[in-house]
């Protein structure tokens, strides 16, 4: 089945229109899932690791960092940025309280990517000016790995893709069902959390929304 989607903006410091996320809520060892996720093909990471003690984290980001290299996929520590350093991570995603993404372009030094998350056209401009490499923007749907009761919604996301010229990862709720009308909507890349760890066969189910992906 074809799908008519957005085209990629001109510059893209992405890999991939599936953003693989490794997040600390999934069951598996963070090493073992992004394992897997990169030998179903996945080309762009993040590792996301709440409430994890600090050595636990650099331990699993130096592992992952490594395999990314060997596959060839970018690999994006959350939210960390002295994680992202010591593990030669290619950057950093931050939320809105954390380090300011000045500091952390500042620190990271030259030739790294540094993604902020935004909620509203306000950050999404806002980061934008201040250097942002892409934006995350949600969250799209209820549900989701942050079990949102209220989503932004397509219409909140076109409304940003006119604002902004940076690519954005659109996040929250989004599933395998969703992803093509969220990139029709303007995402140039999608991150799909629970849809993708909860599901009896990751490996199928990433190939799945890789073939979306090479369709687009």
């Amino acid at each position: 089945m074809a799908y008519q989607v957005m085209p990629m903006t001109s510059f893209h410091p992405l890999r991939s229109r599936f953003y693989a996320i490794v997040d600390s809520s999934a069951a598996r060892n963070p090493v073992d899932l992004a394992r897997i996720l990169l030998d179903s093909g996945v080309r762009m990471l993040q590792l996301r690791l709440k409430a994890v003690p600090t050595r636990d984290f650099l331990e699993s980001a130096r592992a992952i960092a490594q395999m990314c290299r060997d596959s060839n996929a970018l690999f994006i520590v959350n939210d960390r940025v002295d994680i992202a350093i010591l593990a030669a991570a290619d950057g950093v995603h931050l939320g809105q309280d954390d380090l300011p993404l000045e500091a952390a372009r500042g620190l990271l030094g030259p030739g790294r990517i540094v993604g902020l998350s935004t909620h509203s056209v306000e950050q999404a401009t806002a980061a934008q000016a201040a250097g942002a490499d892409y934006i995350g923007f949600g969250p799209m749907y209820p549900g989701g790995a942050k079990r949102t009761l209220v989503g932004q919604g397509v219409e909140a996301l076109r409304k940003v893709r006119a604002a902004v010229r940076i690519p954005i990862v659109a996040i929250g709720g989004i599933t395998e069902a969703r992803m093509a009308e969220t990139i029709q909507a303007g995402a140039d890349s999608v991150a799909i959390i629970s849809d993708v760890l909860n599901a009896p066969d990751i490996q199928a189910k990433v190939r799945r929304i890789l073939a979306i992906d090479s369709e687009a």
